[in-house]
């Protein structure tokens, strides 16, 4: 092995400079992959990023299907070495309100040691890890690599299946790390090894072929707004347990969560309940949940004095290890059917689904990560975690790549305020996680294939 520890260290440290300056540079580009936004952002984002591969002398080819830019740079393994494949994304999530931000989301500001802006944590810095543990090495890379860099995440990856199913053979690798989770605490690392998976769907209720007046018809009719806001009540019951037959949960995630932290990190306001049973783990991990993300019906500042005919929400359905969207859907979907009151029209559609993934994390290459994880943080053990939050291709990689073993990394920190409003990156941990990941591909190339 040619570089050893401390070199990688000392590799580590010269490069920092340049990666951060690199790292802003991507922040400032406004790379959303959603519709209405200017997509000629994520094209300059894609050139950016395959540039920084190119300077790490890899070949590199932007792909794409039917959506959005994707970036893929290759350097075969030195003979008997193992293939690794680093995944991140460069495409971002929207600011949302602009006012809600401290500084400007395009602007990267460092702060208190923390670099705001948006995607600088999620996951420009997942991209820069990967640039760092490649500059660390230069010529002497122990392992191949296959660095794959996403452009339509956020976007919820609608032809990912594609570039992955088009690319296999190149994308091909005996290990598959995944930076765009998060460890554990600052000071304290960690490896994803279970995400829920996701269902987002619309629920649309009609009570009226039109809007009447309410003075002259209510009572006797029902508003549209009035059934939809019973039918969602019926999703938790009063303790705010899921209320719906089917869905899949359980309990037993080991890890400690204390409330304290939990309400200090989630920005609970004072005097509101924790909803549901068991551990704080249990219930962002393993459990089933549900949420409102949005309501379509008249604002208050325009409503008339009439009653509603039609009104629409788009409920999240966060689903537990185990569970199956197409089930999962129908369970709600049924449920949602049977409850509607008062006889009202209900419509339930399918916006999105992704299935839930966990992860053995057993064996020698998952050794080899904890042990780069203990180094980089001198000495703190790392937790194997579960993430609320879903990262359906996952599974979609388990499906192509059995052999690989499946490494799902973070940048983020509990603080991130990732797709928040003055989101941001811990410097000191960054820097850590780019150790980390150069160790790791020692520590990797030392087991062979």
């Amino acid at each position: 092995m040619s570089l050893s520890e401390d070199d990688l260290r000392a590799a580590i440290a010269r490069e920092m400079p340049g990666v951060r300056a690199d790292l802003e540079r991507l922040v400032r580009i406004p790379g959303i992959a959603f519709d209405g936004f200017d997509h000629s952002h994520v094209e300059r984002s894609a050139e950016a990023v395959a540039e920084l591969l190119r300077g790490c002398d890899l070949e590199v080819q932007i792909v794409r299907g039917a959506g959005q830019p994707a970036v893929i740079g290759r350097k075969a393994a030195p003979e008997g070495a193992p293939t690794v494949l680093l995944y991140a994304h460069h495409d971002v999530q929207p600011v949302g309100d602009p006012a809600l931000w401290h500084s400007d989301p395009f602007e990267p500001v460092e702060r208190d040691g923390r670099l705001y802006g948006r995607g600088a944590a999620d996951d420009k810095a997942g991209v820069m890890a990967h640039i760092a543990a490649l500059r660390a090495y230069g010529d002497d890379l122990p392992v191949g690599v296959v660095v794959f860099v996403e452009g339509e995440e956020e976007y919820g990856s609608e032809t990912l299946d594609e570039l992955l199913e088009t690319h296999r053979d190149l994308l091909r690798s005996d290990v598959i790390v995944i930076a765009d989770s998060a460890n554990w605490d600052v000071g304290v690392p960690a490896l994803t090894t279970s995400l829920r998976g996701l269902v987002n769907c619309f629920v649309e209720v009609r009570t009226l072929a039109n809007a009447v007046h309410s003075g002259m018809f209510g009572g006797p009719v029902p508003d549209a707004l009035t059934v939809l806001a019973r039918l969602i009540a019926t999703l938790h019951d009063d303790r705010g347990e899921i209320a719906v037959d089917g869905l899949v949960g359980r309990e037993g995630a080991p890890v400690d969560y204390p409330e304290d932290r939990f309400r200090h990190e989630s920005g609970i306001l004072d005097g509101v309940r924790l909803v549901g049973h068991g551990t704080i783990t249990d219930r962002i991990w393993t459990k089933p949940a549900i949420a409102v993300l949005g309501i379509d019906a008249p604002g208050t500042a325009v409503a008339a004095n009439a009653l509603v005919p039609s009104a629409k929400a788009k409920l999240s359905i966060r689903l537990a290890p185990g569970d199956d969207p197409q089930s999962a859907y129908a369970a709600v979907r049924a449920h949602l059917e049977k409850f509607v009151p008062w006889g009202a029209q209900v419509e339930v559609t399918l916006e999105s689904d992704g299935a839930p993934c966990v992860i053995d994390a057993s064996g020698p290459r998952y050794d080899a990560a904890r042990a780069a994880f203990r180094a980089a943080w001198d000495g703190a053990d790392p937790v194997d975690m579960g993430m609320g939050g879903s990262i359906p291709f996952i599974a979609t990689f388990q499906e192509l790549f059995p052999g690989a073993a499946i490494l799902v990394t973070g940048v983020e920190d509990p603080h991130s305020a990732a797709h928040g409003p003055n989101e941001s990156l811990h410097l000191g941990e960054f820097a850590r996680v780019c150790l980390a990941e150069a160790l790791l591909l020692r520590n990797v190339a030392a087991l062979g294939r």
